[in-house]
């Protein structure tokens, strides 16, 4: 493609977002994937940007964090999320999606992109010129090899945990109910009720299961947000009726007493005929999975679709690797972006790749690159994972904690009302400041 092309190594949600945003600025792209001739433990297709966990990307409204980012990221011409709106399925306060509509879309738009060749091979050495890794946290271990060489050899990891799927005619709707946390959004969620004594007895079985083990080599430490069912259920017997199963907020239209608990399912597919079970992430060995968790009221009978499971997930230690403009200390013209470089979360992955597919465009043509206000989500989150004094860093999902206070200082809702506020309006100085938008800002194909 020429001295003008930038190398995009990884096509999930980070590598996705840089190549559009390399070539919705004219900018040629060279997008390696090595799916589907090459499969990780967690992927089952060749798409572009599959979602391997939820299919949730998180709230939406603006009072919180997340739901800032992804504005920020509409502002900024994100694909990922054009692409999540129009593909959205009810989930009550929050945006999730078909998942398989959401690649396949992705997958289309930049495949059919006369800026961007696919090259759907295995990256084991890291190509001359401006390159962006987005390879994930299930980076290949040649790849990983070749990281370690420009990178160091400190590596560090985590284990992220899959929850199961369920087809939505086998749930008997007898028992569970429909409706939303608080009445937010419409009666979106499917909800199993369970009394104190069938609550009582899933723990018990949660506690006895046969979990799939480690390998002799590996240690578990998992990211406390999204940890596998048994293992919170260990922490105490009433932790999951507090996280997880709570029960608050829901009213059973049949009029029955309140439940000790709920289990949660989010419909995973445009004609409601899939649904996740929230926050059920399990470790459980398959057969484990179908007798436990078939105790649960209402999915006695229930047909599993995917079963959960726990993979491991590695991130470099970008503290002390990664300038804020994602691109290394040490290699100016190497960007690492996604859950790689220790951002937890679709939205987060994605916006680290665009963030990076913008300065990688900047670099190309002699510009200075940027790095986004601390005021805003993005650039709190940044900072964050690129802070050279931080110690013990671990992956971090946005959240108000990360965003400067207000001063005069607030608290509650008008705290967090206020900060959504301030990060969109000082993301569009920012924007206006450094020219972030093309001025022939590219339409997604229908």
């Amino acid at each position: 493609m020429g001295e003008s092309s930038v190398n995009v190594i990884g096509a999930g949600l980070a590598g996705s977002e840089a190549a559009f945003q390399l070539a919705r600025r004219g900018i040629r792209v060279r997008l390696f994937e090595m799916r589907p001739q090459r499969m990780t433990e967690a992927h089952r297709s060749g798409l572009f940007a599959e979602l391997v966990c939820s299919n949730s990307l998180r709230n939406a409204s603006t009072e919180t964090a997340v739901g800032v980012l992804k504005e920020e990221m509409r502002r900024l011409g994100s694909l990922v999320i054009s692409i999540a709106d129009r593909t959205s399925v009810p989930a009550g306060a929050a945006l999730a999606v078909d998942r398989e509509l959401f690649a396949g879309e992705i997958t289309r738009v930049l495949s059919s992109h006369p800026m961007v060749e696919v090259i759907q091979e295995e990256v084991s050495t890291l190509p001359e010129g401006i390159t962006i890794v987005a390879t994930g946290p299930l980076t290949s271990c040649a790849l990983a090899a070749e990281l370690s060489k420009v990178a160091g050899p400190r590596r560090l990891y985590f284990y992220d945990a899959i929850a199961p799927i369920v087809t939505a005619e086998s749930i008997d709707m007898n028992v569970a109910f429909r409706a939303s946390r608080y009445g937010k959004g419409s009666d979106d969620y499917i909800n199993c009720p369970l009394t104190t004594a069938q609550y009582e007895a899933f723990v018990d079985a949660l506690l006895s299961a046969q979990t799939v083990p480690f390998h002799p080599f590996e240690r578990p430490v998992y990211f406390e947000g999204c940890m596998p069912i048994e293992e919170l259920a260990r922490r105490g017997r009433m932790t999951l009726a507090f996280g997880p199963m709570r029960p608050v907020g829901l009213v059973n239209p049949r009029g029955q007493s309140a439940p000790a608990a709920v289990v949660q399912l989010r419909q995973d597919d445009r004609e409601g005929r899939l649904y996740n079970m929230v926050g059920f992430q399990t470790k459980m060995t398959h057969p484990e999975q179908r007798r436990v968790l078939r105790m649960i009221p209402g999915l006695e009978k229930v047909e599993f679709v995917r079963f959960g499971s726990l993979h491991r997930n590695t991130f470099i230690d970008s503290p002390n690797l990664l300038e804020p403009t994602l691109c290394l200390r040490a290699r100016r013209e190497l960007f690492i972006a996604g859950q790689i470089i220790g951002v937890e979360g679709y939205v987060e992955s994605a916006a680290s790749g665009l963030l990076a597919g913008v300065n990688a465009a900047r670099l190309l043509r002699g510009q200075e690159m940027v790095a986004p206000p601390f005021e805003t989500a993005l650039g709190s989150l940044i900072a964050y994972v690129t802070d050279a004094g931080r110690r013990d860093f671990q992956p971090m999902n946005a959240n108000h904690g990360l965003m400067p206070e207000l001063k005069p200082r607030v608290r509650g809702r008008q705290k967090k009302q206020m900060m959504g506020i301030r990060a969109l309006a000082t993301l569009d100085r920012w924007i206006d400041a450094h020219g972030l938008q093309p001025a022939d800002r590219e339409r997604l194909r229908a």
